[in-house]
């Protein structure tokens, strides 16, 4: 890997997954490895079990990975942002850190983006068409995205999917705040940008506990929705004409 600019950096959020560092580290690298060149950025977000050391022993075994922690939960949003921050590629993909995402989908998803001819104004989003999670979170999620996609317009059926490859410039020009991660869609189209959805792997979670609560996120959204449509209404886009 070449620290200066690797073609996808990955960045990965966790609050206290420490029994998925391990097996994920290892499955990005073996789906990875050799067709592409990668790092992967994960961000502690103030974990109270053995995250850390966990990805201390990790580092160790694989030098792709970089990592670094919040002292204290900041939650994902912003884990986030800490890691597209840090990271060297131009080229950012997320994923989850409870191993329900599948990497080897982020190569379907970076090659998708290579091939628009505006790129950098483009984001992959995957789709879920086929969650593998309890009931609850399914008929909350499809309540969620109806709502959200009725009132935002952002052209995505599936926005809460972790798995999307964007490039940096174009998520560092957008207004960071908390649970922007679930409406990068409609932020990117705020900005003048498309999003193309791919239907990619979703899997059960073998080792753990969600850390981001759904029953919270569920009424957190709905007055974030309003915040999201305000910016929304509020940006005004210019075309730069040259003096030539």
């Amino acid at each position: 890997m070449s620290k200066e600019k690797p073609d996808l950096s990955i960045v990965i959020p966790v609050k206290n997954e420490e029994e998925n560092i391990f097996p994920l580290v290892q499955e990005i690298h073996e789906d990875l490895e050799g067709k592409i060149d990668f790092e992967i950025i994960y961000v502690n977000d103030g974990s109270t079990d053995k995250t850390r050391e966990k990805l201390i022993e990790a580092r160790e075994r694989f030098p792709r990975l970089r990592f670094v922690s919040h002292k204290n939960s900041c939650g994902q949003s912003r884990a986030i942002i800490t890691g597209v921050s840090i990271a060297y590629g131009p080229v950012i993909g997320t994923l989850d850190g409870d191993g329900q995402n599948d990497p080897k989908d982020l190569l379907l998803l970076f090659e998708k983006l290579q091939a628009q001819s505006d790129k950098e104004k483009v984001l992959i989003a995957g789709w879920r068409s086929k969650r593998q999670d309890v009931w609850q979170k399914k008929i909350f999620s499809k309540l969620g995205n109806s709502i959200r996609r009725f009132l935002l317009h952002d052209d995505t059926p599936d926005t809460g999917c972790s798995t999307k490859v964007f490039f940096k410039s174009a998520f560092m020009e957008m207004p960071q705040f908390d649970h922007m991660h679930r409406y990068l869609p409609a932020l990117m189209k705020r900005q003048g940008g498309r999003i193309i959805s791919v239907t990619v792997n979703h899997r059960p979670r073998e080792k753990g506990v969600s850390n981001y609560g759904f029953w919270g996120r569920f009424l957190e959204s709905l007055s974030d929705i309003l915040g999201v449509m305000w910016l929304m209404r509020r940006c005004k886009r210019s075309e730069i004409i040259s003096d030539k």
